[in-house]
């Protein structure tokens, strides 16, 4: 009864072991979800309650300090000032404001395409907002059909290339080589994109420090988009004497930023093993991996066998590997499914003679 039971559990899994996996993997999602909201809370709540209580003592002092000015009116004009804000203008320097000149609506456009939308600024006028769905509408798709054109040929050159090309005059491993040269992209990418970038904005901007510079450069570049911090919204003209030149380079390294994060992240999802990962997720009927995941784990594999065979040993001692049509043969008598063996070594040289 313990065998048969066991039985039934073992052929369960075999048959329904990839939805089994889906389902740990969303409840492992979620349990992530919560992790992440209790402790962004247990981290931020005591900031927010420490900043509403400096907030109203500053209120009070204001308003004791100014009789004249009554309760009332100061709740309207800072409710006036905070509508003012979310769209985009500030009641400080209101005399530098720069939200809708070429330059500045080129760099709206290009964080509502890339779906990063800071929320900085926004359409002030109904006709505005009208443009801006029909806008949205056909431009994020093309710049979704550009993006993954433009990674599809910078993956061929900086990742596809170089592996094909070191494995053939290193001898090294297909997939081992693919995660050294997936690691060195993804520092040099760190170190293109967001250090340094991260360093040229504390220099710019006047009240970042590094953490908030690498901080806007990851939330920009992951088109995360929180517009908590915005470059360029300084309201000192000598901190930033050429605005609109300081903008047009953001937009520039935003754009150039986000495609290296892209050809990054499509770097590693054609490594063997995170394709070896996405497998087991899959439903039944698409879990066999695609020809050339399975040319790059046999290669591998038979390599490993020939390097670990003695020195003493000549090509003649090896094991005889069983060629396509002897497998194909077995195949036929028995009516099983054999794995595919891929011959080389004394099995090839045997078919040749």
């Amino acid at each position: 009864m313990v065998f048969a039971g066991g039985g039934w559990c073992a052929r369960f899994m075999q048959r329904h072991g990839s939805g089994l996996n889906f389902v740990l993997l969303v409840l492992a999602y979620i349990l992530y979800l919560a992790v992440g909201a209790g402790i962004f809370s247990a981290i931020e709540l005591p900031y927010e309650g420490e900043l509403r209580r400096e907030l109203r003592e500053a209120r009070r002092d204001f308003l004791g300090n100014n009789t004249c000015v009554s309760d009332a009116r100061l709740e309207e004009l800072l409710a006036r000032a905070l509508e003012a804000s979310n769209y985009g203008v500030s009641v400080l320097g209101n005399e530098t404001s720069r939200n809708w000149d070429f330059v500045s609506s080129l760099f709206f456009t290009s964080t509502v395409l890339t779906t990063t939308g800071y929320g900085h600024a926004v359409p002030l006028s109904d006709l505005g907002k009208a443009f801006c769905i029909f806008y949205s509408l056909i431009g994020i798709p093309i710049t979704l059909f550009f993006l993954s054109a433009t990674v599809e040929r910078l993956v061929v050159l900086v990742t596809r290339r170089p592996i094909s090309y070191f494995h053939r005059r290193w001898a090294m491993s297909r997939s081992r080589l693919a995660v050294l040269h997936a690691a060195c992209l993804s520092l040099v990418m760190a170190v293109l994109f967001l250090f340094i970038p991260a360093w040229i904005f504390v220099t710019l901007e006047e009240n970042w420090n590094f953490l908030d510079s690498l901080y806007f450069c990851f939330i920009s570049l992951t088109t995360i988009g929180l517009g908590d911090y915005v470059p360029g919204e300084t309201h000192s003209k000598g901190a930033n004497p050429h605005p609109h030149l300081y903008r047009l380079g953001i937009t520039v390294y935003l754009l150039l930023g986000l495609v290296w994060i892209l050809v990054v992240m499509e770097t590693c999802c054609e490594l063997p093993q995170m394709k070896l990962l996405r497998q087991k997720f899959y439903q039944e009927n698409v879990r066999e991996l695609d020809s050339e995941t399975t040319n790059i784990i046999d290669r591998d594999h038979l390599n490993e066998q020939m390097t670990d065979i003695p020195d003493h040993m000549t090509l003649d001692q090896l094991p005889a590997i069983s060629s396509v049509s002897e497998q194909a043969d077995n195949l036929r008598q028995n009516n099983t499914s054999v794995p595919y063996t891929p011959a080389s070594g004394a099995a090839v040289n045997g078919n040749l003679r």
